[in-house]
């Protein structure tokens, strides 16, 4: 480690597939070098894996952008793969005009409205899963309550859903480098797109369904006819993966803490809390990136304009400066604050709905499962932003 204009300078590479494996070691350490460090793997790019230096640069969004990329490439630079994400690469006054659309679409109240279509799943799930006895956490449940809900909420067809998880794939390993993860996952899209945006077409959806929604606020002038189905696609890249990734990471830290896991079975109310805690503890997404509109600073380093700010969501999720005992799984924790699903004008426009499904399965676990055991080693599924799991063998101990 030196001194680069006042800013450490760590040989960590974030994307390296043993650090995605297990990252941990590296958050610490870019957490202690100080508040902002540079990378030496990406000399364009300052860091931080600080709760107070992440949450403010998340929180200030003239001086730290989205609409360059939240992601390591720069598109004030280099021209997206992809047409921008209208609500997550954009920024004001775009982003508040379709923002507010979104929020409207996917209000707590509005939320409200699908919770009872969202609890018989969950239950009927369960039911399934207690039956078999022996599950694969991921594909038998955390793949297959958000993959059947959310998209049946959005008004999507059922036929080739599979496909979200392969666009899902690519979406997120498209946030870092040029390098094998993002190769092997462009490499499997094939038709992926095709489907995708034929599916966020009017005629493709449910009426009366979340994308249908954005339609009708484009027929009432709020957004163009142009935006709707770039929107619905936003829906479909950030609502699916994401969610899945939540909830088997939640059965990760419950399996692997058969303490808290006896909390809960006891009291299925703590099913949210359960749930909170895990996005904290091992978060879904493990990074996102801003740009330096201007000349500015961070901690009272300067930064330049155009720089990427590397922000280390999960490791600001267990900044023992904002945490007790931040590596402890607790599900009787109030963990107010975690950045795990953003902050600010740019923080997860889902998050009711995604706060919604972690709530029913464990809720609905819970109610079943007296116990539930580890049944075999787990296997990773390497991602360059999220944290995720491929398998995750599980024995359930009916109630």
């Amino acid at each position: 480690m030196n001194d680069n204009a006042g800013i450490p300078e760590l040989d960590f590479d974030p994307y390296a597939p043993d650090v995605l494996t297990d990252p941990y070691p590296m958050h610490h350490a870019v957490r202690e070098a100080g508040p902002i460090v540079k990378l030496k793997p990406y000399p364009t790019v300052v860091a931080s894996a600080r709760h107070e230096q992440v949450h403010a640069v998340l929180n200030d969004h003239v001086n730290f952008i989205s609409g360059a990329g939240v992601g390591l490439s720069n598109f004030n630079k280099e021209t997206p793969f992809r047409p921008k994400s209208l609500i997550l690469e954009a920024d004001p006054p775009l982003h508040t005009q379709t923002r507010a659309v979104l929020s409207r679409i996917l209000s707590p109240k509005a939320v409200m409205q699908v919770r009872t279509a969202f609890a018989a799943e969950a239950d009927a799930l369960i039911d399934r899963c207690v039956a078999k006895g022996r599950i694969d956490g991921i594909h038998d449940l955390a793949q297959l309550y958000p993959l059947k809900v959310f998209p049946d909420a959005v008004g999507v067809g059922d036929e080739g859903r599979e496909n979200l998880l392969i666009y899902g794939d690519l979406v997120f390993n498209s946030m870092g480098p040029r390098n094998e993860l993002l190769a092997k996952a462009a490499a499997r899209m094939g038709p992926v797109t095709e489907w995708i945006m034929a599916n966020c077409a009017r005629d493709r959806l449910r009426p009366g369904g979340f994308g249908d929604q954005i339609y009708q606020a484009a027929d009432a002038g709020e957004i163009t006819h142009e935006q709707a189905p770039l929107l619905v696609r936003s829906f479909l890249s950030a609502g699916v993966d994401t969610t899945i990734n939540g909830i088997g990471n939640a059965l990760f830290a419950l399996a692997n803490h058969p303490g808290e896991y006896a909390r809960l079975h006891a009291d299925p109310s703590l099913a949210r809390p359960a749930f909170e805690e895990a996005l904290r503890w091992e978060s879904t997404a493990q990074t996102f990136f801003r740009t330096a509109a201007r000349d500015t600073t961070i901690a009272g380093v300067p930064v330049e304009e155009n720089s990427k700010v590397l922000c280390f969501l999960a490791a600001a999720n267990r900044d023992p400066r904002k945490w007790p005992d931040p590596d402890r799984y607790d599900i009787t924790r109030r963990p107010s604050g975690h950045v795990a699903l953003g902050s600010g004008i740019h923080g997860c426009v889902g998050q009711a709905v995604a706060r919604l499904e972690g709530e029913l399965v464990l809720g609905a676990l819970a109610r079943r499962v007296k116990a539930i055991e580890v049944a075999g080693p787990p296997t990773r599924r390497l991602n360059n932003t999220l944290r995720a799991l491929d398998t995750l063998p599980l024995e359930l101990i009916a109630a």
